[in-house]
């Protein structure tokens, strides 16, 4: 069974930063499409970044670019997201998915079907 298991959430002050990692297990991520997705409450699931199976290629969504750094590190079978100079709007829980077909581009967000998801960690950006 696929699984992946995300972590690094918090509370973090406006201007702070978190590392979110999301760890496969079960199976091995080097050939698999990863990304991150977010949702607010009571506001609809949005795509945040995503990186390829070689890392060549990333994405990410308008309202991360300069801040968010998308990374695998594919020793520790781990995908890394880097968030600086958070805002109040970047609260909410963070998913990572995988893909073994599926590229990375922005149309990546439209999958309905990840071969795997996460449960999510929570990330609050507050005062």
């Amino acid at each position: 069974q696929l699984q992946l298991v995300e972590s690094g959430g918090g509370l973090v002050q406006p201007g702070g930063s978190l590392r979110l990692s999301c760890v496969a297990s079960g199976f091995t991520l080097d050939s698999y499409t990863v990304g991150w997705f977010r949702q607010a409450p009571g506001k609809e699931r949005e795509g945040v970044s995503c990186i390829s199976f070689s890392g060549g290629t990333t994405n990410y969504a308008d309202s991360v670019k300069g801040r968010f750094t998308i990374s695998r590190d594919d020793a520790k079978n781990t995908v890394y997201l880097q968030m600086d100079n958070l805002k109040p709007e970047d609260t909410g829980t963070y998913y990572c998915s995988a893909d073994l077909v599926m590229g990375c581009s922005a149309t990546y967000y439209q999958i309905v079907g990840h071969d795997a998801w996460g449960r999510g960690t929570q990330v609050t950006v507050s005062s």
